[in-house]
Parts: C-alpha cells; sequence; structure tokens
C-alpha cells in the first residue's frame, strides 16, 4: 500500500513539473528572447540617429532636402551609400522568399504603404528594408526603412524582430511616434500591427503577448 501510494504521489509529482515546464518555461524563453531584440533596435535606432547628426553637419546638409529632386533610383542609390557605412550592408539583396508579416499574423499586401521590395543583408546578418516614398504621401515621408534584428530568422514580423523608421527631409523619427501612447500600447499587441512598437520601445513601453 505504502508503495502504490508512493508511485500515485510521484506519478502526480511528475505532472505537476512537467505542467509548469509546459506552461511557463516556453514563455519566459520567448520572454528573453524578445527583450534581447528590443534591446538590439535601441542599439540600431542609436546608430541611425548618429547617422543623422553626421548628415547634418556636413557641409552638404540639404543632401536629405535634395532627395525629393532626384528619381526613385538615384535616391535609393544615395541612401545607401549614406548608410553602408554604419550598417555594413552587403551587395547581396535578401530573397525574394523573404517576406514580413505584422504582428496580427497579417500579410503585408503589395498596395500597402509599408510593403517593401527591396532588402538588403548587413555584415551581421540583419536585413535591411529601403522604399522610396512617392511625393504625395502625407507627412512628407521621403524614405521608409526596416530593420529585422535578427534576419533571416522568425518571426519576421512587425514589433518581434522588425522595426522602421521614416525619413524626412529634416530628420529621421520612429515609425509610431505620431501615434498616441494609448493607439501605440494597442497596436503593440496580438490584436495590432506592431509597426507602433518601433516608437512604443524607445519610450519604456513594454512588450504584451
Amino acid at each position: 500500500m505504502k508503495i502504490g501510494t508512493w508511485r500515485v504521489e510521484y506519478t502526480i509529482t511528475l505532472i505537476i513539473i512537467y505542467t509548469f515546464i509546459l506552461l511557463f518555461i516556453p514563455t519566459s524563453i520567448k520572454t528573453t528572447v524578445q527583450a534581447g531584440h528590443i534591446t538590439k533596435w535601441k542599439d540600431t535606432y542609436n546608430k541611425i540617429n548618429y547617422l543623422q547628426e553626421a548628415i547634418l553637419k556636413q557641409e552638404q546638409s540639404d543632401i536629405l532636402t535634395s532627395l525629393k529632386s532626384k528619381t526613385p533610383d538615384e535616391r535609393e542609390d544615395i541612401i545607401i551609400t549614406l548608410i553602408k557605412p554604419y550598417f555594413r550592408l552587403k551587395e547581396t539583396k535578401v530573397p525574394r522568399r523573404y517576406k514580413v508579416k505584422y504582428m496580427d499574423k497579417k500579410n503585408i499586401q503589395k498596395d500597402d504603404f509599408y510593403y517593401i521590395n527591396e532588402y538588403y543583408f548587413t555584415e551581421n546578418n540583419m536585413i535591411v528594408g529601403l522604399k522610396d516614398v512617392d511625393d504625395s504621401d502625407t507627412r512628407d515621408t521621403i524614405f521608409l526603412m526596416t530593420f529585422d534584428i535578427n534576419g533571416l530568422l522568425p518571426p519576421n514580423m512587425w514589433g518581434k524582430d522588425v522595426f522602421g523608421v521614416r525619413v524626412h527631409a529634416d530628420k529621421v523619427e520612429p515609425i509610431g511616434r505620431e501615434m498616441t501612447i494609448e493607439k501605440q500600447y494597442y497596436d503593440c499587441s496580438v490584436n495590432g500591427s506592431g509597426k507602433g512598437c518601433s516608437n512604443f520601445y524607445l519610450i519604456g513601453g513594454d512588450f504584451n503577448d
């Protein structure tokens, strides 16, 4: 009887331990990985700020403003030339099979403002996306830039490992800065697109699965 009771208690203990591992350990790992992505995004944004300051301090400080008078291909070449030393872009472009999704798992359609056709690898295998924005776009954005912090590795999703900025004639700002705090909080959730996370994390917001 005692042996049988011991076996039952032992089995119950194992079930409890297994259930704990199943429920909590994966979440803990995901949380740690996400925290790492956020840290890398903050470091990347600091580089972008440094790049912006370096450009504006040059004698030809109107370099971003002059982009408006260029063709889309010329603008892209200029932007690539500017960011290449800071992000060490490779000549090889990212394969077409690479796709980015929103945080609510919806696909990004080709007619979407955030659909990007050209992606580049950096030397540390981060993926940088570049998109020339039509002059008719509101808020005077010239270029859209995205950064997939862990490259081809999943989830390749806005707010998880993909973040971005808008390049204006006189500044660079994280996507989501134009949103209210409440909208950023909602957008940076499984019910939102995840774009607002680009600014939300920079101002101290926390991720919420």
